[in-house]
């Protein structure tokens, strides 16, 4: 399982490379191959480079190590001993022991033959993925990691996830070390950024094939709510994910990969496969001059000692070169090349690990030349043509290297050196012929803040088998604006409900936590998605409500204005005279302010109408209201006197009800000034009661004050309706104690029926409630008290006279009586 080559000449060889890349039991990955030309590559290179290691070659040997526990160490050992049958701690080469092992596509690998290769201070360096636990100078003195830390990969995801707004997602991770610690940077990563894990499913590290838990782990990734994949793992792990996605075709699905894509990608040999369309995070690389020429020329012949160089070129074309042990078989056309090759290889485009291995070589031609350089300096008394370089010699020169390789990228061993993760985002395509190709559509270098050094170049990505567009990987459809996020209980914060947000509350942008309230001066919209000016609004005389009741109060103010006028004219009639005509004239004159003073509720408030309306109000309806008083006991005093000299005579003759006018005004007066001198009403604005506009109000100040004014007034009222209720059955010649009773029972059910009405509304339409009420209230006792009697002056005049009864005399006589 070994093949070697050395230099053009044993005596000129400063020492030795050893070689091993490991391949999988019971699988040929021919892509591998690519490894040892790649090495080939760098140690042709170096051995034409007339400065680096002049007049010296660099010799090497090439080892195909398994990567299983029970070959591992066995073959180890068979190298360090030389022999077909290993002895520990013996050398039985005949040629110069290698200075150095480039090894390990696995960490295990690496870790397992750093065990022994420590036990002679060895140097180990490594082209596999870094692999924090390789990093323990305690217990790896001797070997070292060419691939970069990948500590800003899960950085680096979590900008893909973002840029694409991939919120839900399933983690595969291999069941090492190695996996748990992305896992955990990647979740905190996650978490950070608001993005929720829908499944995570460890890997486990087999070297088998189609076990029963294969099907299972497959069935587990169809299945998955997620529509976006992330794989992460070494390439034991990744054999099942490999060997699954053959027998198990899973459409609909993306992948993104921090794995071995050499596994992955080997064996396309499906039209659709699963991880078409997917995407891999690799290390950053530039193009090697050369490298490409380097393979359409090379053939088996260049390399007659490796004979696995002719079992690839069958592999590949059918046919045997010539000269070899198959050549018997066919012999190949004389222009066959990897270049002309057909089929799932693409062994022209250098990998991660082919570019790490080229690296690695320079890296100990460097050391080399340096230590070389160092003897020339210190003028040794060794031999110069002949040096003799012991492997523990070269630790202090690998842990300081740097150079820069021919593709121009700065190449370090020291892990604390301040290089900027650099990542190369490629697509996966899957071509009808079966040929797997990475694409490489956009770059990630890290920086301070998330999502600034990504760069995708979306046009030239191919979506997965099933996805026309970009997909949509979401455990809930983002709510739009006009909604508020609801996460549900017991799920991940990713999953909601979508809420329309409440009144007065908006929300302008998609998935917006919290619904935002609108200012005292604005209001949502219909979607509310914005704030929209509220309209100042009031009971303006413009309004048809305000112009209504505007034009009532002034004609009905003008008809009692009217009324006075009849009574005026036909004052000496014993119908006016007979119920005190001064109070008549008083209560006309009343109910016309009564009327008038409606129009101060009415039009933009101001601080003299918010002042003036409850002065006007309060006065006037009790002014009102003790003239029906007064009248109703004048008529009970008129009726109930039967002798001279008794004291209700008296009452009326001195003219007593008529102080009951200034008495109850004085009360009024007196509440009406407290409540201005305490908590007066001022203008006020009122945005919640009409939506999308601001009501401006007159705010009543003390609500007390209020109550009291409106009490004392209903309080005077509802005693006056049981005043003139008594003297309903006087008689009734001449006499109004019935239309007093009636004109009040009008003028209480008017305001008991405000109260309720009044608590109910708000606005311009409470307003139009207390307008209305005052027109009402007073229209009833115009109605009730003063329509029959000027029925009777003015359409049957002959019926007011106290003779009219018997000699139909006109009620328009001017005689006094």
């Amino acid at each position: 399982h070994s093949s070697s080559s050395s230099g053009e000449d044993d005596s000129e060889m400063c020492g030795w490379i050893t070689f091993t890349p490991c391949s999988l039991v019971f699988s040929w990955l021919w892509k591998n191959y690519q490894y040892v030309l790649a090495f080939y590559f760098a140690i042709q290179e170096v051995n034409k480079d007339s400065h680096l290691l002049p007049n010296l070659t660099l010799g090497f040997q090439v080892h195909n190590a398994f990567s299983s526990d029970q070959f591992t160490l066995w073959s180890t050992l068979l190298w360090l001993s030389g022999k077909m049958e290993p002895l520990p701690n013996y050398n039985c080469q005949t040629q110069t022991k290698s200075a150095a092992v480039i090894a390990g596509t696995t960490s295990a690998f690496s870790a397992e033959i750093g065990t022994l290769l420590e036990l002679y201070k060895t140097p180990q360096v490594t082209y596999g993925p870094f692999d924090p636990m390789l990093s323990d100078e305690d217990q790896f003195p001797s070997l070292y990691q060419m691939a970069p830390k990948d500590s800003s990969l899960a950085h680096g995801m979590v900008s893909l996830l973002l840029h694409f707004g991939w919120t839900w997602v399933a983690l595969f991770i291999s069941d090492d070390l190695k996996g748990e610690q992305f896992l955990r940077d990647l979740k905190a990563e996650l978490v950070k950024n608001g993005i929720c894990v829908a499944l995570t499913e460890k890997l486990p590290d087999t070297k088998t094939m189609y076990g029963p838990s294969n099907i299972a782990f497959w069935t587990r990734i169809r299945v998955s709510s997620a529509n976006v994949h992330i794989l992460h793992g070494e390439a034991g792990s990744l054999i099942i994910v490999d060997l699954a996605a053959e027998f198990f075709l899973t459409t609909g699905k993306v992948w993104i990969m921090a794995a071995k894509w050499d596994i992955i990608m080997a064996e396309m040999v499906h039209m659709l496969h699963s991880f078409h369309g997917s995407f891999s995070f690799s290390p950053h690389k530039g193009v090697i001059p050369g490298f490409q020429h380097f393979l359409k020329t090379v053939d088996p012949s260049h390399y007659p000692e490796d004979f696995y160089f002719p079992k690839l070129w069958y592999h590949l074309f059918g046919c045997s070169p010539a000269g070899s042990l198959c050549g018997k078989i066919f012999n190949c056309p004389e222009n066959t090349s990897f270049e002309t090759v057909s089929g799932v290889i693409d062994m022209l485009t250098m990998s991660d690990s082919s570019y790490f291995i080229y690296n690695a070589v320079y890296a100990l031609a460097h050391v080399l030349h340096n230590m070389l350089i160092q003897k020339s300096e210190m003028g040794s008394s060794e031999d110069t043509d002949q040096p003799r370089l012991l492997p523990w010699q070269l630790h202090q020169f690998l842990k300081k290297i740097q150079f820069t390789n021919s593709a121009g990228d700065h190449i370090s061993l020291d892990e604390k050196s301040n290089q900027m993760p650099h990542y190369d985002i490629h697509n996966a395509v899957n071509f009808p012929a079966g040929l797997g190709l990475l694409v490489k559509v956009g770059e990630f270098v890290s920086k301070s803040s998330l999502g600034q050094g990504l760069v995708i170049n979306e046009e030239m990505i191919e979506w997965p088998i099933g996805f026309t567009e970009t997909p949509q990987s979401v455990c809930s459809q983002s709510c739009g604006s006009g909604f508020w996020k609801v996460p549900q209980e017991g799920r991940p914060v990713c999953c909601f409900a979508c809420v329309f947000c409440p009144q007065g509350h908006i929300s302008n942008h998609t998935d917006t936590m919290q619904c935002v309230p609108c200012p005292t001066h604005e209001y949502p919209n219909s979607e509310r998605t914005r704030c929209l000016q509220k309209v100042v609004t009031f009971l303006a005389y413009q309004d048809p409500l305000g112009m209504a009741l505007a034009c009532t109060a002034l004609c009905l103010s003008a008809l009692t204005a009217a009324v006075l006028g009849v009574f005026l004219r036909h004052q000496h009639t014993p119908i006016v005279k007979a119920n005190n005509r001064a109070l008549s004239y008083i209560l006309l004159i009343s109910l016309t302010f009564c009327f008038l003073c409606s129009l101060l509720f009415i039009g933009r408030p101001n601080t003299a109408t918010c002042t003036l309306q409850p002065i006007a109000f309060g006065l006037v309806f009790t002014v009102a209201v003790a003239t029906v008083l007064a009248k109703t006991l004048t008529v009970i005093l008129a009726f109930n006197i039967t002798a001279p000299g008794r004291r209700m005579r008296r009452l009326l003759v001195s003219g007593a009800p008529n102080y009951i006018i200034p008495s109850c005004s004085l009360i009024q007066l007196t509440l009406c000034g407290v409540w201005l001198g305490t908590s007066p009403p001022f203008v006020d604005s009122d945005t919640h009661s009409e939506h999308g506009h601001i009501i401006i109000t007159c705010n009543k100040g003390s609500v007390t004050a209020f109550y009291c004014s409106l009490g004392y007034l209903g309080s005077l009222a509802l005693g006056t309706f049981m005043v003139a209720f008594l003297a309903r059955n006087l008689p009734d010649t001449f006499n109004e104690a019935k239309f007093l009773t009636f004109s009040m029972l009008v003028f209480c059910s008017v305001w008991l029926t405000f109260l309720p009405v009044h608590h109910s509304t708000k606005g311009k339409v409470m307003v139009a409630v207390e307008v209305f009420s005052i027109l009402a209230s007073s229209a009833g006792l115009l109605g009730c008290i003063f329509a029959p009697k000027c029925y009777v002056i003015l359409l049957r005049p002959n019926s007011c006279s106290l003779h009219g009864f018997r000699d139909k005399t006109l009620c328009g006589s001017n005689k006094p009586s």
